[in-house]
């Protein structure tokens, strides 16, 4: 007969090992809701791009409305979710709302591609989280001064797990690059890397307006209304893409009032003009033909594109918006 105490040296492992393995299972059900790289569990996105129509104004778009928009209004609009009152209730010049977009932290940050951000992009949490190659996340600008969305300033991050840059006519200090031909870019960018992480700069609206130029700013917005519906159908079109990827459409902000010194020519302080955006929401876990007026902001796109695509950014100051999702959806996500 064997003693009270070898009956323990033999139940002791056994019954560690049970332990172990509830507390893994507990481990699996409540922290690993995602797996690298594929989204988040239960959601059908699993690429997300976000395309920025560079200083447009509410005026001249969706106040007006099909106007020189008629693609985004009235084709893709009743696709997805609207936020009709989408704000940069912030520092309304070009470096900073692309900052806004890419950390969720509202930055002052110079203009003309001289400072990096203070704090690290998604694309840099996203590609240290997942473990993935830099050609899965793709910074692709007219802008030549974007570049500096793929890096901070902060020591911890500074040069590290930055994404693949595709900015101006040949990268920093070549000049800006025509929107058509940026969209070439995209396209081939897409097509070659199948990256799961985009963001897209539009400028010729911008551009022409601070030229000036009434006509080639209208002229700008609509092309690049015709442009994002190009993007829409080739996502839709490739079998990569289709039914996998969310598309978020945006400006980094507006322009002045007309009663306000330069008027549509400039940009930059906290009229309604400057701060009244936009933001259009197509993607497979959203919401269609819906308008939502609640006020979010340029921050909370990149908190929610987080949220969707399962990895922790938690630097961000924004919130997720919950209005894009199912109810079917949200449960998934646990909000």
């Amino acid at each position: 007969m064997r003693s009270g105490l070898e009956n323990g040296k033999k139940r002791v492992p056994h019954l560690f090992r049970l332990l172990l393995l509830a507390f893994a299972g507990s481990f699996l059900l409540q922290g690993c809701a995602t797996a690298p790289g594929a989204g988040y569990k239960g959601l059908s996105t699993e690429n997300v791009i976000v395309v920025v129509i560079d200083g447009v104004r509410h005026s001249e778009t969706w106040g007006v409305t099909p106007g020189a928009i008629p693609h985004m209004s009235t084709q893709l609009k009743g696709k997805g979710t609207f936020f009709s009152n989408f704000r940069n209730d912030a520092y309304t010049y070009t470096n900073s709302g692309h900052a806004a977009i890419t950390t969720g932290v509202n930055q002052p940050i110079d203009n003309y591609g001289n400072e990096l951000p203070a704090n690290p992009s998604i694309f840099q949490y996203w590609l240290k989280q997942t473990g993935k190659p830099a050609t899965s996340a793709w910074i692709v600008s007219s802008k030549d001064k974007l570049n500096i969305l793929a890096n901070t300033s902060d020591s911890v991050w500074n040069n590290t797990y930055m994404p693949s840059l595709n900015c101006g006519v040949a990268g920093p200090g070549t000049g800006y690059r025509a929107d058509s031909l940026t969209l070439i870019e995209v396209k081939k960018v897409l097509s070659t890397h199948k990256p799961n992480l985009m963001l897209v700069n539009f400028m010729e609206p911008d551009g022409y307006a601070h030229a000036a130029n009434w006509d080639y700013y209208i002229r700008g917005i609509v092309r690049d209304d015709r442009y994002v519906k190009q993007l829409y159908d080739y996502l839709q079109q490739d079998k990569h893409y289709k039914k996998s990827t969310t598309l978020l459409i945006t400006t980094d902000h507006g322009r002045h009032l007309e009663n306000v010194d330069g008027g549509w020519i400039d940009h930059g302080d906290n009229c309604e003009g400057c701060q009244q955006i936009f933001l259009l929401a197509l993607g497979p876990d959203f919401k269609k033909n819906t308008v939502v007026d609640m006020k979010y902001t340029l921050i909370d796109i990149p908190v929610t594109v987080a949220k969707i695509m399962g990895i922790g950014f938690e630097q961000s100051q924004g919130q997720v918006m919950k209005e894009l999702f199912t109810k079917k959806k949200l449960r998934r996500l646990g909000l």
